[in-house]
């Protein structure tokens, strides 16, 4: 009896041991990981890395990890050749069967999904902000997006009628969708200006417009996008993603 005691003693003790030193190994790795995440897609600030699934080791030995998940917390996204950027706020991804090569130096995830968003005041810039003429005698211009429930987005228009500006502002709601790489904002219907009629063409060169989102980090894509309280919610997915390297 006493032999079993110090038997079950010394697998409590190891089994502690391993315990501690499977989370020491772990807390390394997550940070080593979103040190190499930042350098690789240059960001401003480390991101967060959490590796799940427990014990942590016996993954490494295997040379893969099952779910690894990233959180960016403000992310520049280019919007073109031109070099203009997108600010996109927490984005978030969950990267599934994460392989590495022997010397860590790079990790691809079989799959990922993930999600992100992008408040209206930084959609807005897309929108055409200047007086635009849209019938004789007739300017407008967006001056505002927010949710307009149901998944829409509320596209505030003002208008300008022969010098006079329209007491209060028009608004539609509009359909948001995902289109390749493309956000696209297009009016359900189209607003009147003070019964003065305007071509539909001319109207939807205000009230439409989208944003192309390109080079998100490790080659994520957009999937699909609704209209939330305070921006667009983006989901994002990919295949064979890098993590770093």
């Amino acid at each position: 009896m006493r032999a079993l005691r110090i038997l079950l003693i010394v697998v409590v003790v190891l089994g502690g041991l391993f315990v501690i030193a499977d989370r020491v190994a772990l807390h390394f790795a997550e940070g080593e990981a979103a040190d190499k995440l930042r350098a690789t897609e240059n960001l401003a600030a480390t991101p967060d890395v959490s590796i799940k699934g427990f014990p942590f080791l016996t993954q490494v030995a295997g040379g893969s990890l099952d779910d690894v998940e990233v959180g960016i917390k403000d992310y520049r996204a280019t919007t073109g050749s031109d070099g203009q950027t997108i600010r996109i706020d927490d984005l978030k991804a969950d990267m599934k069967g994460v392989e590495f090569s022997g010397d860590y130096s790079s990790a691809t995830a079989t799959s990922a999904t993930g999600t992100a968003s992008i408040a209206y005041e930084e959609l807005l810039k897309t929108a055409k902000s200047e007086e635009t003429q849209v019938a004789p005698g007739v300017t407008a211009r967006v001056i505002g997006l927010s949710d307009g429930g149901s998944g829409k987005i509320k596209v505030t228009v003002e208008a300008t009628v022969l010098g006079t500006k329209l007491p209060q502002p028009l608004s539609v709601l509009s359909t948001v969708a995902v289109e390749g790489d493309t956000v696209r904002v297009h009016a359900d219907s189209l607003p009147s200006f003070g019964g003065v009629r305007a071509a539909e063409n001319e109207v939807r060169s205000i009230t439409d417009f989208e944003q192309k989102i390109d080079d998100l980090p490790g080659g994520i894509r957009l999937d699909k996008v609704e209209a939330a309280q305070s921006g667009v919610l983006i989901l994002v997915k990919g295949s064979n993603v890098r993590l770093a390297g």
